[in-house]
C-alpha cells in the first residue's frame, strides 16, 4: 500500500484531503480519528479505488492519494509526487463452494490463471481434480467475481497472474482497468 504526497505544507486546523485505494481505508479512519484527537487535524479520505487516487494525487484535487500500484519513478517527477509504504496487507483468491469445507481446495498457479482467463469454468474441471483427488468436486459453473473500478488490488492480482502464465499475460494482461 503506498501514499502519494502532493508536498503541501499543513497547519493545525488544517484539513487534510485525500482519497483512493479501499483496502488500507480501515487503517486510515482509525488514524484520522487518532489524530483529530490528538493534534486536531481533520483528515477526509475517500476510498474510491487506486486509480482515482492516482488520478486525484496527480490533478492536485487531494493532499494525498493512496494506492496499492505502485508509480513509476518517470511518473513520480513528471506528477511531483513523493512515494512511500504506508501499509501492508495480503490478498487472497476465495472461494464458496458448498460441500466443500473451507481450506480443503487446493489451486494450482496454472488452475488460478486459467480460472481467471475463463480456460477452466466448472469446479470438476481436470485441472482442478488432479490436485483434490479426494473431493468431490461438482460439475458447477465457476463465477469469477472481480472489481469492475481503477483498483490497485487488481493490478496487483494481474500482475502476479501475468507472472505466473505466459498465456493469460498476453491474452489477459496486467493493470488497474476500469
Amino acid at each position: 500500500m503506498l501514499a502519494l504526497i502532493t508536498g503541501c505544507q499543513y497547519k493545525e486546523s488544517d484539513r487534510i484531503n485525500g482519497a483512493g485505494a479501499t483496502f488500507p481505508a480501515p487503517l486510515y479512519y482509525e488514524w484520522a480519528h487518532q489524530l483529530k484527537g490528538e493534534l486536531g487535524i481533520e483528515i477526509n479520505y475517500q476510498s474510491i479505488g487506486s486509480g482515482a487516487g492516482i488520478k486525484q494525487a496527480i490533478a492536485r484535487t487531494v493532499d494525498f492519494g493512496a494506492s496499492d500500484k505502485p508509480l513509476r519513478s518517470d511518473e513520480l517527477i513528471e506528477a511531483k509526487l513523493l512515494q512511500f509504504p504506508a501499509a501492508i496487507g495480503s490478498i487472497v483468491i476465495a472461494y464458496n463452494l458448498p460441500g466443500i469445507p473451507n481450506h480443503a481446495l487446493k489451486l494450482s498457479n496454472e488452475a488460478v490463471a486459467a480460472i481467471f482467463s475463463g480456460k477452466i469454468t466448472r469446479w470438476n474441471d481436470p485441472r482442478i481434480t488432479k490436485d483434490n483427488p479426494n473431493l468431490p468436486l461438482p460439475a458447477q459453473k465457476i463465477t469469477v467475481v472481480t472489481r469492475s473500478d481503477g483498483s490497485g488490488t487488481t493490478f496487483n492480482v494481474t500482475s502476479w497472474l501475468a507472472a505466473i502464465s505466459k498465456e493469460f499475460a498476453t491474452t489477459v494482461g496486467s493493470g488497474i482497468f476500469g
